[in-house]
């Protein structure tokens, strides 16, 4: 199996004020949602100690895909945040399997990402 050159490309449109009932079933001791968000069928969410994502598939979206990405397998990321133009701000995430890239709305405020990224992976 060869490893994809990017991994995901996640584009999320809106930050959740309550975190998704799929994503609170998958947390361990300790851990504890900095954000959730939600993409047009998708949901995920950033914790103290992983990416979550599920990306529902098919026609009504029963398959869904679960990834789990912690936060001590990216060796280094970059984030671009929205100007007037833009829309979203953007994160590209280097992890030890390959590249990710997240989008969030402009609204969003990514400080607590960034300080969640840089706390856990330094």
């Amino acid at each position: 199996m060869s490893i994809p050159a990017e991994l995901l490309n996640i584009v999320f449109v809106e930050e959740l004020k309550a975190t998704p009932p799929e994503i609170e079933k998958m947390l361990v001791n300790g851990e504890r949602v900095i954000a959730s968000f939600k993409s047009l069928r998708d949901i995920g969410a950033i914790t103290n100690k992983r990416i979550i994502y599920f990306n529902k598939q098919g026609l009504i979206g029963k398959k869904i895909e679960a990834y789990s990405i912690p936060l001590r397998s990216i060796d280094m990321f970059s984030s671009e945040n929205a100007g007037i133009i833009d829309f979203t701000t953007e994160f590209q995430l280097w992890t030890k399997v390959g590249v990710m890239k997240m989008s969030f709305p402009k609204k969003v405020d990514v400080h607590n990402i960034i300080r969640a990224f840089s706390e856990y992976i330094l």
